[in-house]
């Protein structure tokens, strides 16, 4: 006999390789405030919710959820929480263009622009004809260019840090090579830089966690993309696709250094070799709007049960 208590629905889609899971339904009351402040009693009060949704056995450690949720302006189409297997976070690009995605495949949204609201801001939304979608993005900035950090068994590694909706640590060129048979060396330079940044007292503004590390070499192919990556996520998990807020931080040290001009394009390749493109739009000083591209596919749509005599019904924590 099944003892199901609560049930949610959820669509998942993948963007450049990178899962993304919304849940539409079924979520907890979490107030009427901003999505900040939302975010916040999530966190507190709900993590079984992400741990369910992002965790074993239903998710996996690269997956990344989001909530689905009325705006705190009526102005706005909707609100968004984003998570993945070890807490909330601040923004998701990837994320936002598998949601552009969903609500085109929910019926919700045309082709056109659509204003969402996130933990750390407004964010617009632009569905495409062909399906693509163009995330403007959170103003982003680099907060300190070429700092160096100890990491041992790698010696000096200098990374400018940089605010792309999290905060990223970005290295250019130095420890393993950035190709896909390298992904657990990348993974373990990846972690111990970012042991070394903390263990240094190394963070962004106001002290703040940099809890991305991004590494750049060069592309496979010259042609289809100017750069490639590799992106080690909170949660030990490497970013499928070519990370969104990451490349967000990339164009704004490439704007910083005057080697992007406004409305140039930028094509980041992830570790997959799917390909974001981007383009900046000045702000004020050296901060700017980053524009993002990139597309999604829906992959599936589930009804989650809860049954009172599943001991990982509220899922598997995850250890790193």
């Amino acid at each position: 006999m099944s003892h199901t208590s609560r049930q949610i629905k959820v669509i998942d889609s993948h963007t450049g390789g990178e899962p993304t899971r919304i849940v539409v339904s079924g979520i907890p009351d979490l107030g009427s405030g901003s999505m900040s402040e939302r975010s916040k009693v999530f966190r507190e009060q709900h993590d079984w919710l992400r741990s369910s949704v992002a965790n074993e056995p239903r998710g996996h450690d690269a997956m990344v959820g989001a909530l689905l949720l009325p705006p705190h302006h009526p102005e706005n189409l909707c609100g968004v929480i984003f998570f993945n297997n070890t807490s909330t976070l601040h923004m998701c690009i990837h994320g936002s263009v598998g949601l552009g995605v969903t609500l085109a495949h929910m019926g919700k949204i045309l082709p056109g622009p659509h204003r969402v609201e996130t933990p750390v801001g407004v964010i617009t939304l632009t569905l495409h004809e062909d399906g693509a979608v163009t995330v403007a993005n959170v103003p982003s900035y680099r907060y300190r260019a070429q700092v160096a950090v100890e990491v041992p068994e790698y010696g000096k590694i200098l990374g400018d840090i940089a605010w792309g909706g999290n905060w990223f640590f970005l290295i250019q060129d130095q420890g393993p090579v950035v190709r896909r048979e390298n992904i657990a060396e990348l993974t373990a330079f990846a972690s111990a830089v970012k042991r070394a940044l903390a263990e240094q007292g190394i963070t962004g503004e106001n002290g703040e966690e940099i809890d991305h590390i991004e590494s750049f070499g060069p592309p496979i192919d010259a042609t289809l993309a100017d750069s490639k990556n590799f992106v080690l996520c909170p949660g030990h998990a490497y970013d499928r696709s070519p990370c969104g807020t990451g490349t967000s931080a990339k164009l704004a040290c490439l704007y910083a250094d005057g080697k992007l001009q406004a409305g140039q394009t930028w094509r980041q390749a992830g570790i997959l070799d799917s390909v974001f493109e981007g383009r900046v739009t000045p702000v004020e000083g050296l901060t700017v709007i980053p524009h993002i591209t990139g597309s999604a596919w829906i992959t599936g749509e589930s009804t989650y049960v809860y049954d009172e005599s599943d001991p990982f019904r509220h899922g598997i924590p995850t250890l790193i």
